[in-house]
């Protein structure tokens, strides 16, 4: 065990070393790290890959769960007042709702950094197919089911791990 940690802190210190270089190399070019101008090309495909894989859609809970949780402190604090806070909490809410828009430019923005113009094409170009869509309609299901398979194999092999050492040490008068 002592072994496996020390060699996970070698690698993570090796990591550490390579990001510090990049981060190094970055300043010492004049560039921030990340920093590029995209073509509007660019950002359009990323805004349309975005789009086919519905990539943002989980971001639009953000606003209104925070609304709901903000009523409901207020309301619990003053419940005489229940209505008022929240037809004004609703109201705000409904004035922020225009600023999703920066976001998802932010996140068309960072797809773009990440991909290529030519590969956010092709990501497009697959998702907008009946197998790339059929593909994000299942992958919850697929994460679930890898994750379940993987604890079972965990737990098999976590089983087998300990009964082989017992008995190794066993064999070695080492128990």
């Amino acid at each position: 065990m002592v072994k496996c940690v020390g060699l996970l802190r070698s690698k993570l210190s090796k990591i550490a070393l390579l990001v510090a270089t990049l981060f190094s190399m970055a300043i010492i070019v004049g560039q921030p790290v990340g920093a590029q101008e995209l073509s509007q090309s660019h950002l359009d495909a990323a805004k349309k890959a975005i789009s086919v894989t519905n990539a943002t859609a989980k971001l639009n809970d953000i606003l209104p769960t925070a609304a709901l949780r903000l009523a409901g402190r207020l309301i619990s604090n003053r419940p005489d007042i229940e209505a008022q806070i929240s037809e004004i909490v609703n109201e705000t809410a409904l004035e922020l709702a225009p600023r999703r828009g920066d976001l998802q430019k932010e996140v068309a923005s960072i797809y773009g950094r990440i991909f290529t113009e030519e590969e956010l094409s092709a990501i497009s170009i697959f998702f907008a197919t009946d197998t790339g869509q059929k593909f994000l309609n299942e992958l919850p299901l697929v994460v679930r089911e890898v994750e379940k398979a993987s604890r079972v194999w965990g737990t098999g092999v976590n089983r087998d791990l300990v009964q082989t050492v017992r008995k190794k040490l066993k064999a070695a008068n080492l128990e």
